[in-house]
């Protein structure tokens, strides 16, 4: 059988495998905690400049919620109401459309101002109203493609149908984990559709920088475990013995090579090991407090699974795990937040997630978390402020709101804002290029130096796109 190869091996085959020794010896020139990163792909590295976050929690509202029907208020709908006006539709550009005559909706909730900025948020969102004055709102997102799938994938991974890896691989990949005994990047109940398991996925980084993800969409977060956790048939004597045979085995293979996919498995049977010991109780919510579990809701049967998964999602920021996911979805064509009819079913989502994550804003805060944790709210795009049907709203990625709170951000800040309608972004418009950008110069890492050698290019989340948000820095 012809052996593989490739560079290393044709390094230590040829010239009686001088330049292998010299690429060991320039590797040995690295600073320590390259050394240690090395042993460890998943240790915790140095920021390339002073971070304002340490970790990330995404709430990811799957979908698309509506700006105009939530946090982004336009008069102009409730005068003109049912009035037609003409836009150029995002969805029917894509069909060869220049623009139609389009009916005006009005919101079908009551808008009311909140806290000491008087920032207006509708009924549907009361308890994240009350949190305004720690939230920083961007109301001029866009993002590219106008389906789920491609939109779903872009706000994950920045491309739009390539398998490239995912923004909390591209975290975990940059900063490694806090807690060498947790993964670094976890998503909690992942849909299995609209980009599906490519939504945490480590495409062409190391294996050991993917998701770890627990539970899955539409199962009960009392169901939410790590999976393969435990070994039903021996007991811990055994399994340390078997362990440190196969740590030795492992180190044996490895020798002196410097095969990064051999290093990840290895990692990962690490990390596994020390899974076994704390990752369980990281998910055993029995020792909360009866006010704490109250706070988010999981007191009622209509926040509880939501609350549940936020307060899972604040024990892992807690523990140092570095991106986390939240995710409100199901595994269906039409995700939870996409009412193209009986936009009234709005009211059963922000009924399940409001309370969940206005809690999980005052528990970080309480616990000091916030300062250094950026907790990030959306959708893959929004919706148009005129009808579709008789009671719907059609997908808009040309103009919509997303928002972030702690982690360096400004508080009581809104930036952006959409045209008259809330139909598409007009003023300091942010591509979702530019917020993952912002986002990882909060982290200490610049989004042109975070690259990854592959297929004879340097790859980055942001492609050759994307601009850091200054303004919205504290």
């Amino acid at each position: 059988m012809m052996n593989l190869l490739n560079r290393r091996n044709w390094l230590a085959s040829t010239a009686c495998g001088f330049g292998s020794l010299a690429f060991h010896g320039l590797a040995s020139a690295e600073s320590d905690s390259l050394a240690v990163a090395s042993e460890n792909p998943l240790a915790a590295k140095q920021p390339m400049f002073p971070a304002k976050a340490k970790r990330v929690i995404f709430l990811f509202m799957q979908g698309g919620p509506s700006q105009v029907d939530s946090f982004d208020y336009k008069p102009i709908l409730e005068k003109h109401h049912g009035e037609k006006f003409e836009f150029r539709d995002a969805r029917k550009m894509a069909r060869g459309n220049s623009g139609d005559q389009e009916t005006l909706m009005k919101p079908l909730w009551k808008f009311r101002q909140y806290g000491e900025t008087g920032h207006a948020v509708s009924d549907l969102f009361p308890h994240i109203g009350q949190r305004v004055d720690d939230l920083c709102f961007v109301h001029s997102m866009h993002t590219n493609g106008v389906a789920h799938g491609p939109s779903t994938l872009f706000l994950h991974t920045g491309a739009l149908n390539l398998i490239r890896p995912s923004m909390g691989s591209w975290i975990n990949y940059g900063l490694g984990t806090e807690n060498n005994n947790l993964p670094g990047f976890v998503t909690i109940s992942p849909s299995s559709a609209n980009g599906g398991p490519r939504n945490y996925s480590n495409s062409f980084l190391p294996a050991c920088y993917q998701g770890t993800a627990i539970g899955r969409a539409e199962q009960s977060s009392h169901q939410v475990k790590f999976r393969h956790i435990q070994n039903p048939f021996f007991d811990q004597p055994v399994q340390e013995k078997q362990f440190q045979l196969l740590r030795e085995l492992n180190a044996s293979q490895l020798g002196s090579r410097q095969d990064s996919e051999l290093e990840a498995v290895i990692s990962s049977y690490e990390l596994a090991w020390r899974m076994q010991m704390h990752a369980p109780q990281l998910l055993d919510l029995s020792e909360e407090s009866e006010s704490t579990m109250k706070l988010y809701g999981i007191d009622q049967k209509e926040t509880e699974d939501f609350g549940r998964q936020c307060l899972m999602a604040r024990r892992m920021a807690e523990q140092g795990v570095r991106f986390v996911q939240v995710n409100y979805s199901d595994n269906g064509s039409n995700p939870r937040w996409d009412q193209h009819s009986k936009m009234e079913r709005h009211a059963i989502h922000a009924k399940a997630t409001d309370q969940p994550v206005a809690g999980l804003l005052i528990d970080l805060k309480k616990r000091g978390l916030l300062e250094d944790t950026l907790v990030w709210w959306g959708g893959e795009f929004g919706r148009n402020p005129f009808s579709q049907g008789a009671d719907g709203r059609d997908h808009n990625p040309k103009g919509f709101t997303h928002f972030l709170a702690g982690g360096g951000v400004k508080q009581a800040f809104k930036y952006g804002a959409t045209d008259e309608f809330g139909h598409e972004a007009v003023e300091n418009k942010i591509h979702m290029h530019d917020l993952h950008a912002t986002i990882l110069h909060l982290l200490g890492l610049d989004h042109e130096r975070l690259t990854y050698r592959h297929a004879g290019r340097d790859f980055r989340l942001t492609d050759v796109e994307g601009h850091v948000a200054h303004d919205l820095i504290a």
